[in-house]
């Protein structure tokens, strides 16, 4: 694959993913950000890390929050909107030629 070219995911932004390893295993969430160079996304309640921050204008009293930190694709696994269950994915072609995504459980289209 050359350098310009970004690969096809299986998720996208807005989303429900399952997490498939790591501490966070069996929670689900929201895709909040999908990052295709380096094959990350930033599920919503998955891995937060703790920042601590110096105060500054925007944050005169600094302190410790929380945040989303990414986690890699191949340890997420979409949610069907269907059914609710974790499906692998695969590409259809439609009626005009554009690839869909479809879902490999019950042969249906993901919106």
């Amino acid at each position: 694959m050359s350098t310009n070219q970004q690969p096809k995911l299986h998720i996208k932004k807005g989303d429900t993913v399952k997490v498939l390893t790591g501490n966070d295993r069996g929670k689900t969430g929201a895709v909040l950000e999908v990052i295709p160079s380096k094959l990350k996304a930033l599920v919503e309640g998955v891995n937060v890390k703790h920042k601590h921050e110096k105060p500054s204008a925007t944050n005169p009293n600094g302190g410790i929050t929380k945040k989303e930190a990414p986690i890699h694709i191949s340890n997420l696994m979409l949610v069907d909107p269907a059914t609710g269950e974790a499906t692998k994915t695969g590409r259809k072609a439609d009626a005009e030629g554009k690839l869909q995504r479809y879902s490999k459980k019950t042969g249906e289209i993901i919106k």
